[in-house]
């Protein structure tokens, strides 16, 4: 899940970069919302791994 959070973060940076070079607010806008998708998969893919390494403790 990892993988895919950070290819949406690096996708919306690239969409926000190219929203703010051609002065698309709302392509910038979707840049910055893709990066906070990105960044949410990838706490939930942390978390289930955080929770793999627990539950063989138990």
């Amino acid at each position: 899940m990892a993988d895919k959070g950070a290819m949406d973060k690096a996708k919306g940076k690239a969409k926000e970069a190219a929203g703010k070079v051609t002065g698309n607010d709302r392509m910038a806008a979707e840049g910055k919302a893709d990066q906070a998708k990105g960044k949410a998969k990838e706490a939930i893919g942390d978390a289930k791994e955080a929770m793999k390494g627990k539950r063989g403790k138990m």
